[in-house]
This record gives structure tokens, sequence and C-alpha cells, in this order.
């Protein structure tokens, strides 16, 4: 007998309930911040972690299919736990990425709608940035100009490292000194673990920002608990789940769950995410890097392998979750300003690449 998951693919009225209950307990609440932040903090947590988990952990999730779940769950889970708990001691979860948006002491509509609406386009398949929807509704026009730009800026230098690192593994393809068909499948399944907890880490420390947005800048022991308890759960609930349905965007794609194109997919992210955390504290979205990545490797591969399939058919893919992303962020912009009655979209358009 197959065994059934929450939220199963067939189920569509279960999860169009939980949407419907979420919105009336914000109707309700809303009025309440005490209570509103920590219903905004638990959608937020659970479907920033289910968006983006396509770019963190996609590939380690295909790839480890035959893993027992609950494995891969206190791999993931306790790397989380150790990445949070070394922010909170450091004073910040957020690892300074809030410091340019102010902390909520009243909640609108549009700020506890924002990760409803993440969890339907998670829902539908979409790769969204959880950066620009969950963040924006709390920032001014020059605070997003700057996230935008740092993103875009993201997304060409990892198209651009992307075409060097894989262009070089193209050749190397070639000459058959790399990608050989016989290779030690088990020394390379270690290097993926230890390359997933590397990028597993670095989007934590990017991105644990879209999460505790709606708390206290300042934690209290007993809240930090509560923050990692919820988070370490709801861990458990994606990962059971095997990435829900938002992880065909993986799996469509050929040749990423190799597991040495995983790994250094990996470990090519995360060495990019860390560069940018240190390069100013702005929030950036890391799916565009992460596309970015992407279309650079798909792009030197059918052009320098001699193999035009599975590569272009991915190039194709890659393509379309772009579109998906920058409709994203469309959308994340325009919750901004409905959130926001003073935000005015020309500061948004006349500082793009002027940011200071």
């Amino acid at each position: 007998m197959t065994k059934k998951h929450p939220f199963p693919s067939g189920n569509d009225r279960r999860f169009w309930a939980l949407i419907g209950l979420f919105i009336i307990s914000i109707f309700i609440f809303k009025d309440q911040p005490h209570i509103a932040m920590w219903i905004g903090f638990l959608l937020a947590g659970y479907s920033a972690i289910a968006n983006d988990s396509i770019q963190t952990l996609g590939t380690f999730i295909s790839s480890n299919h035959k893993m027992k779940w609950w494995i891969l769950w206190l791999f993931l889970g306790g790397i989380m736990v150790a990445v949070f708990s070394y922010g909170w001691l450091q004073g910040d979860m957020s690892f300074d990425r809030l410091d340019k948006i102010p902390e909520p002491t009243s909640f609108t509509h549009w700020q506890l709608f924002a990760p409803i609406i993440l969890l339907i386009l998670t829902r539908l398949r979409m790769p969204v940035s959880t950066t620009f929807l969950l963040l924006s509704v709390f920032s001014n026009g020059k605070t997003i100009a700057g996230m935008l730009n740092k993103t875009l800026i993201g997304y060409f230098v990892a198209f651009v490292s992307a075409l060097i690192i894989w262009g070089i593994i193209a050749e190397a393809m070639k000459h058959k000194v790399f990608f050989k068909e016989q290779y030690n499948e088990k020394g390379w399944r270690v290097f993926q673990w230890i390359a997933t907890g590397y990028l597993w880490s670095t989007w934590l420390m990017q991105d644990t920002a879209n999460i505790v947005v709606f708390l206290p800048r300042d934690l209290s022991t007993n809240q930090f608990l509560a923050i990692i308890g919820a988070l370490f759960l709801g861990m458990g609930l994606l990962i059971y789940r095997r990435g829900g349905r938002i992880q065909e965007i993986i799996t469509e794609k050929t040749d990423v769950v190799d597991v040495r194109s995983a790994s250094i997919i990996d470990v090519v992210l995360g060495t990019l995410l860390m560069i940018f955390k240190e390069w100013n504290n702005l929030p950036m979205s890391t799916t565009w890097v992460f596309l970015g990545l992407l279309a650079g490797r798909e792009t030197a591969l059918s052009r320098l392998s001699g193999h035009d399939k599975p590569y272009l058919r991915t190039l194709g893919l890659v393509t379309k979750d772009l579109a998906y992303a920058s409709f994203g962020i469309i959308i994340s912009i325009a919750i901004a300003y409905a959130a926001q009655g003073d935000l005015h979209l020309g500061d948004i358009t006349s500082t793009i690449f002027f940011w200071k």
C-alpha cells in the first residue's frame, strides 16, 4: 500500500481549506501584534524554505531519494539549529540582513498575506524570490531598489561564473578526464553531503531574514527556542514530503540529480552566496543567483560539450523558471505598493544600479 503524505498532490481541497483557515486567522488576529507576528512567522518559515528548497536542497533530496527521510531531516535540521544558534548568540538571527528594515510594531493585511501568497505560488510550482515577496512589504522604495540591484548583479555574476567553471568542465568531459562512466560513487556521495551542508548554511545566513522579519529583533531565550523548535518540525514535514510539488522543477532537469553535478552546483552556489553575504548586509534573491548559475551551466555545456541534449532542454526549463521569478518580483512590488500607501515606485526605478 502506498504511503500517504501530508497535503497529497491529488487533495487540493485540503490545501485550499488550510489557506482559508490561515486567511480567517489573519483577519481575527491582525490587530493583536503579539499573536499576528507568530502567524506571519510560521507561514513565512514554511513557505520560504519550501519554495527555496529547490535551490538549496532540491538536488540533495532527489539524489538521495533512497535514503530514509528522517536521516536527511536530522542532518539538515541539525545544521539549521546550529546556524540559528550561532546567529542568536552573536546577537542577530538574521545575520544583519534586516539592518535597513524597521522592526514591525503592527501589521497590515498585505504583510500577513505575503507568506500565504508564497504558499500558493509554491503549490503552483513557481520558483519566486522569497526575499522580495516577504521583505518588500516591510521596506521602503530605496531598500527594495537596493535589493533588486544586488539581485541583478548576483544573477550576472552567477551566470558568468558558471560559464567559466562549466566551460572548463565541458573541455575536460570532451577529453574524458572528468565525469567518466566509472567513478567513486561512495566518495562523491560523502562530498555531496559536505557540499550540501555548506550550501544550506550559507543560504540560512542569507535568507533567515525572510523568516524572522515578523518577529522582534531582540529575541528572548524562550522565543528563540520556540522559533527553532517550530522550524525544525517544519523541516521534518518538508523532508517527509520529499520537497513537495515544487521539487519537480529539479527532477524535470536532466543531469542535475547526478551526485557529481549536484555537488559541484552546491559548492559554487554556496560560495557565491557567501561572497554576496560579505559584500554588504542588504538582502538579495538567492533564487535569482541559483537560476543564473543553472543558465550559465547549461549554456556552457550545450555549447562546448558537443552534446546539445539534454542541456538545451534544460536551458529552456531554466528560462521558464526565470520568467516565473520575474513574475514573482512584479507581484512582490505590487503587494508592497498595496501594503504601504507611501511607497513611491519612482524610488525603486530611479535608484536601480545606483544603490549606495
